[in-house]
């Protein structure tokens, strides 16, 4: 067969028109190349969410007010919240790029994702972590962060193991008064830490007791509108019902840990912090004050003296999620207000917050979780830290339930002497989802 000839002024011709074509000027945006501030790609931390609400939402206008990190995909089981989020990034980018997934599955499987913001109910937030973590992304999870002791240290064991980044949402680790309290505390300024006051839900709006009911079975909506079962999860199943997926799912025992949890773990966790117990809990917890009615506390002890107690009522009025830290040299007390309150004696100190820096708490901690994902070093909020202040907050609603003081062992997770207690330790999960 003749072969067809090809002169060498013909291939050059040719490759001098593909070389003009590869040449010819690119219209690339200066945002992708790292110009006009932002930071070029090899630089960036992408970002997707699962199940972003309204307060997953402030957490994402925090992400996506550093110029280092890219949102890419939002997952949720509510179509009306994925368009929503989408919505909010594509115009924050100014493009139609952000991705809308229904399956958790779906974004897991992503290799162009580095981290995921979750913000679901509370029954979702420690399964999803762990799962996150093996499917080798980091995780910013609002708190609670768990639902029972055992979930807890599951988390933290995983991401130790797994060495990923975790980052839970307890902002005030990042808000300007609160770790201005805490650097007192630390500093001996009090002298030797005696009691730290960790403000628990007010009983008369966020009772500790938490409801076995259901409310009312309605109507299943299209699985594209909501996903009903994907929404229950881990949970029990139990009938739809509009108010749920509206938020009415706290008070709820199968979605909800009662407001011992729900603002323990913005308190209890700067106690922690501040008693330099992140590795540790309580050994006793002692309820008073039961029943419907308040005030109501739970007197707890570490093993070094050191007192904690959660409690509703009694403090200055500086704001929510009080806290208060007191040694035998003087005390220090602030809240969200951003006002910080001392002893006569520390009168002199310098606790000088605006209110612009107080309100800074959740850009703080999302960029301290930012830099910790590219320097793989623990962030102020990580998984272990977590852990221990879920712990300490799930042995004292164990306690105000069982109505009976308990000693807990922090090296086992368990209690002593009390059965009934250790069983309340964990929860069975629907299948399939699992620990």
């Amino acid at each position: 067969m003749n072969k067809q000839l090809v002169s060498r002024r013909q291939l050059l011709t040719t490759a001098a028109t593909a070389g003009a074509a590869v040449a010819a000027p690119l219209i690339i945006p200066a945002s992708a190349l790292g110009r006009g501030g932002a930071a070029p790609p090899s630089d960036r931390v992408t970002l997707a969410g699962l199940g972003i609400g309204n307060r997953g939402a402030r957490d994402l206008d925090s992400f996506l007010a550093q110029p280092d990190v890219q949102f890419l995909a939002i997952c949720d089981v509510r179509n009306e919240r994925r368009e929503a989020i989408k919505s909010v990034a594509d115009k924050k980018y100014g493009n139609r790029d952000c991705v809308m997934l229904s399956d958790q599955h779906e974004l897991w499987a992503r290799k162009d994702i580095d981290a995921v913001l979750i913000a679901t109910g509370d029954r979702w937030h420690a399964p999803l972590s762990i799962l996150t973590a093996r499917s080798g992304k980091d995780v910013y999870c609002e708190k609670p962060c768990s639902m029972t002791i055992a979930e807890s240290r599951a988390l933290a064991d995983t991401f130790q193991q797994l060495g990923r980044i975790y980052q839970a949402g307890t902002q005030r680790r990042n808000g300007a008064n609160f770790v201005r309290a805490v650097e007192l505390a630390r500093s001996g300024k009090l002298g030797r830490l005696r009691t730290l006051h960790a403000e628990a839900g007010p009983g008369d709006r966020w009772p500790p007791a938490t409801s076995h009911d259901w409310l009312p079975a309605e109507p299943e909506p299209p699985k594209q509108v909501v996903d009903w079962d994907r929404w229950l999860g881990p949970s029990p199943w139990r009938p739809y019902n509009s108010q749920y997926i509206q938020g009415r799912w706290r008070g709820y025992f199968d979605f909800h840990g009662g407001g011992i949890l729900e603002w323990g773990s913005h308190t209890v966790d700067l106690c922690q912090w501040a008693g330099d117990a992140d590795e540790t809990t309580p050994i006793e917890y002692e309820p008073q004050g039961m029943g419907a009615n308040t005030p109501y506390s739970i007197y707890c002890r570490y093993a070094n003296g050191l007192r904690l107690v959660m409690r509703d009522k009694g403090f200055l009025g500086l704001g929510s999620c009080h806290i208060r830290f007191e040694g035998d040299a003087g005390w220090v007390e602030t809240a969200d207000g951003g006002k910080i309150e001392v002893s006569e004696n520390l009168r002199g100190e310098r606790l000088d917050v605006s209110p612009d820096d107080a309100r800074q708490a959740t850009t703080n901690h999302v960029r301290n979780f930012v830099d910790c994902v590219k320097s793989r070093k623990q962030p102020r909020s990580n998984a272990l830290a977590a852990c221990q202040t879920h712990i300490a907050c799930h042995s004292a609603y164990i306690a105000f339930q069982l109505g009976r003081k308990l000693t807990f062992d922090p090296a086992t997770d368990s209690f002593a002497g009390s059965e009934e207690a250790n069983r309340m330790r964990s929860r069975a999960m629907r299948a399939p989802w699992r620990l």
